[in-house]
């Protein structure tokens, strides 16, 4: 008996609470952003980040919003350069406690990071990571992990290939 009423109080308890089960998307992307917020160290208010596919990868590109916010460029500069090395040693993750879930071709970009190849850029407002592989496989996990990070992030980029990462 005592079983059975732990049991349905769990589950009264797992209605009631809020959780992702009950979370609206305007919840999810507010919580969303405030992880991210603390893992990445700059404002998502502040920057705006872009997730580009390519036909050999794709990248992952933040700036600032006001190119005299040198304080988020830095940031975005630490923490892009800090995922280039991360990302190419298998390790995701920043991903993940952004997210609070494994991004959707993670287990495939851990293991085929050999045929990977991650390259940070500084960029005026910001920063870049190029991802780039001849791999079928590990091309396929990139743009899985990419368009889920477009969809989360609700940045509007497109989920087409488009181009080359080394034309970039």
């Amino acid at each position: 008996m005592k079983t059975t009423a732990t049991v349905l109080a769990v589950l009264i308890l797992a209605m009631v609470v809020p959780g992702q089960q009950n979370e609206t998307p305007a919840d999810h992307h507010a919580t969303l952003n405030q992880r991210g917020d603390q893992v990445m160290g700059f404002s998502h208010e502040k920057t705006t980040h872009h997730f580009l596919l390519y036909n050999d990868g794709g990248a992952i590109e933040v700036l600032a919003d006001d190119p005299k916010d040198t304080d988020s460029r830095d940031m975005i500069r630490m923490h892009l350069s800090h995922i280039a090395k991360m990302f190419a040693a298998g390790d995701f993750k920043a991903p993940m406690l952004i997210h609070d879930t494994n991004p959707p071709g993670v287990p495939t970009m851990i293991a085929l990071r050999d045929q990977i190849h991650y390259q940070f850029q500084a960029k005026d407002a910001g920063g870049k990571v190029t991802i780039q592989t001849a791999n079928a496989e590990a091309l396929t996990a990139i743009h899985q992990f990419l368009r889920f990070q477009i969809a989360e992030h609700q940045t509007g980029d497109p989920a087409a290939i488009s181009g080359s990462a080394s034309n970039r």
